[in-house]
């Protein structure tokens, strides 16, 4: 059994066939996880939603910002964009089967890779996570915004998930406060104060950190740096290994690649496999 971590693949359903093929994925042996952004600005969003559900329990996956921006879409909770590619999807005969599925997937996916002396934590998030929080922290905090979107209340969730306050994380948090600013940070985050202040606007490189702000997988005394976090969502950081990190987003929808990441035995036994990506569409996100 073999288990690869893939990034953004935004709708282009054909490079996401041809890393498959590549890496030889079968469902009955390996596991897939997705870290989110499944759809949006690529060609075929219905496609990889129906190849993804068809795999079952052998294909897991986040819910990145142009996923919950899709199920906005769908609630009336948000207007489709300019350089959306959504209408074929919500106009599908099977397009309330998609959006459930799409409602019942993760915020954030913890594994426990190797044994003994050797295990590791691998942390999946899409775009990043706070530097005061833990694994624990994480995952426990993701499970708020699960319970909601998978309730009752998403339709009105959703009308008041959008927003950049609160741009810091406190403890005391509640309602929809509480959970607009776990949704930005585990969905949006890429650019943090020493304090966990939030940066949104800023979408180019790790070394292009406006003023007073770093990446916020550098920030001192991060406390989940003793776990490999593995994410996507920053498509011009790109692909990035290190002990505590895994960047997988690499630009597919851009013009990039399409990354699939084979975790080994141990964390620290990783192969990376990719395949080119036709889409040209201008970077941002």
């Amino acid at each position: 059994m073999a288990l690869y971590l893939i990034g953004d693949v935004q709708g282009c359903d054909p490079a996401l066939q041809r890393l498959l093929d590549e890496i030889a994925f079968s469902p009955s042996r390996d596991t897939i996880v997705l870290l989110g952004d499944l759809v949006n600005r690529g060609p075929d969003s219905a496609a990889v939603l129906r190849r993804v559900q068809g795999y079952g329990a052998s294909a897991r996956s986040l819910l990145g910002n142009h996923d919950l921006h899709l199920l906005g879409v769908a609630h009336g909770a948000r207007k489709a964009g300019r350089k959306d590619t959504l209408a074929d999807l919500l106009a599908a005969p099977d397009s309330e089967a998609m959006l459930e599925w799409l409602r019942q997937q993760h915020m954030a996916l913890h594994m426990q890779i190797g044994h003994g002396e050797k295990a590791g934590d691998l942390l999946m998030v899409h775009a990043g996570v706070l530097p005061q929080w833990t694994v624990g922290d994480t995952l426990a905090l993701a499970a708020e915004v699960e319970s909601v979107l998978r309730g009752p209340g998403l339709g009105s969730f959703l009308l008041s998930m959008y927003g950049n306050e609160p741009d810091a994380w406190h403890d005391t948090l509640t309602g929809n406060a509480r959970l607009r600013a776990i949704v930005n940070a585990l969905t949006r985050l890429r650019f943090c104060t020493v304090d966990g202040v939030m940066e949104f606007e800023a979408k180019d490189s790790a070394a292009t950190a406006p003023e007073g702000f770093m990446p916020w997988f550098d920030v001192p005394g991060r406390k989940t740096a003793r776990a490999t976090v593995a994410f996507g969502h920053w498509s011009t950081l790109g692909w990035l290994s290190r002990p505590d990190l895994l960047s997988t987003d690499t630009g597919c929808v851009w013009g990039g690649c399409l990354s699939a990441v084979r975790i080994g035995a141990t964390l620290d036994q990783r192969e990376l496999v990719q395949v080119k990506c036709e889409q040209a569409q201008k970077p941002g996100k």
